[in-house]
């Protein structure tokens, strides 16, 4: 007879915001043996904050736990086992029945849950999806991929050349290549688009970090698609072919193609939504006692009025932390407000800081210096839309420069002339006085 386990709660996954909610769990009040973390992944992974590789000394982030760092108490193995959480990991679930509230798992052993959580998070697009040849060559990494995180560190341990060809211009490939290269390997960068971090950077800003990257040794190579592999005798990559005809010398290839959310075990019983779970403003979805949250919540952004995912460690915060509150809440028969969430990103790389605040979408307006030989540039962006600021970034800002940008994206000012946003733009990156007149007026 097949064993059963019965829990009040259930995490499922191992998606950062896993991590995050265990701790506001703990934080409202749990019983020693109610809430279960169920995995496929090992110990080592984004339950922790672990599993993303520390480029700068080439190991495993083992030491990195969720909370480590912010103040707040460090979340590792034993802080789960402190709180009465129990880690279920290396375990597969094969089939979700909501009906019956249970998880099966390829062992046969059945867990039951009153109330689930759905963090599974997404997983990395594999190159046999985007037709690439030779993709059983070594030495080529999924950056989204846990499993491949320790292998990566081996590698990069071992190999005596340091060639590196980086596929994909977006987040994850934007901040590695500038980590390879302060550890003097020498990196290439490939992708389709027109210019790096499409989906959120204006030509103008990307002009700047292409031509900063440039002036620090990396290659970047744009509009181009990377389409397979040569290897050696020990299939190993040696060079990267390209759609033009081009080939790149390459050691090691690493891989920002892209998520996918992982929905597939709750198809057919939960509303799906732009790829992924649909929820309502408090992360419940279309089954009353199953929630969704970081990567594969799909909510409504009450700012815009729209439904959106949303991919950052900020919203799996925050989603996490609202959610918990809401079962809480309920459980309670309270009230808490619905989720508003005002989309953030942010990066460092080299000596460079950024933070995106808002809705990169209608004219963007440019103001600073974002000349990439400057030496120390400081420049930003708004973006208009129907006459409002709907979004705004800044590189190099402050504290009380990046909460001024913030609050502009929030409060979403009228703006009557470009030429005048501009100007203000100008005053927010100016002296002391300036900054906090804008912070304090946000009236444009």
């Amino acid at each position: 007879m097949a064993e059963e386990k019965s829990f009040k709660y259930v995490i499922f996954g191992a998606d950062t915001s896993a991590g995050y909610a265990a701790r506001e769990f703990a934080r409202q009040g749990l019983k020693h043996g109610e809430l279960a973390i169920i995995s496929n992944e090992p110990a080592s992974n984004k339950i922790f904050g672990l599993g993303d590789i520390d480029i700068e000394t080439n190991t495993n982030l083992s030491k990195n736990y969720i909370c480590g760092g912010t103040g707040e108490e460090s979340q590792s193995h034993q802080w789960y086992k402190d709180k009465g959480i129990e880690l279920i990991l290396s375990t597969e679930i094969i089939k979700a029945d909501l009906s019956t509230k249970s998880l099966f798992s390829t062992d046969g052993t059945i867990f039951k849950y009153q109330t689930l959580i759905v963090a599974t998070g997404s997983t990395c697009v594999r190159l046999s999806e985007c037709g690439f040849q030779d993709t059983n060559a070594k030495n080529i990494f999924y950056l989204r991929d846990i499993k491949d995180a320790d292998q990566l560190a081996l590698t990069m341990e071992t190999k005596k050349k340091r060639t590196v060809v980086v596929i994909g211009g977006g987040y994850r490939g934007f901040e590695v290549s500038a980590s390879l290269t302060v550890n003097n390997y020498e990196v290439t960068m490939v992708f389709p688009e027109p210019w790096i971090m499409h989906w959120l950077f204006s030509a103008e800003i990307a002009s700047f970090y292409e031509g900063y990257y440039a002036n620090k040794g990396i290659k970047i190579i744009k509009s181009t698609k990377a389409t397979g592999f040569s290897t050696n005798s020990n299939g190993e990559v040696t060079e990267v072919k390209l759609d033009d005809g081009r080939t790149l010398e390459a050691d090691m290839v690493l891989l920002d193609g892209g998520g996918r959310p992982m929905t597939s075990l709750f198809r057919g019983q939960v509303v799906e939504e732009k790829g992924g779970l649909k929820t309502d403003g408090f992360f419940k979805t279309s089954v009353s006692n199953v929630y969704a949250i970081g990567d594969v919540a799909t909510f409504p952004m009450k700012l815009y009025g729209d439904m959106r995912r949303v991919e950052h460690v900020n919203h799996a915060f925050k989603s996490a932390e609202h959610a918990v509150k809401a079962i809480k809440a309920a459980e309670e028969g309270r009230l808490i407000q619905e989720y508003d969430y005002l989309p953030f990103y942010n990066s460092r790389a080299f000596d460079l800081s950024w933070q995106f605040y808002g809705d990169n979408v209608g004219q963007s307006v440019l103001f600073g210096d974002n000349d990439p030989k400057s030496p120390k540039a400081k420049f930003g962006t708004y973006w208009v839309k129907d006459g409002k600021v709907v979004g705004s970034f800044l590189e190099g800002g402050v504290v009380e420069e990046n909460n001024a940008i913030a609050r502009v994206a929030r409060t979403q000012p009228s703006v009557g002339s470009l030429e005048v946003l501009s100007n203000v733009g100008e005053l927010l990156i100016g002296s002391r006085v300036n900054r906090n007149r804008v912070l304090v007026s946000c009236h444009i």
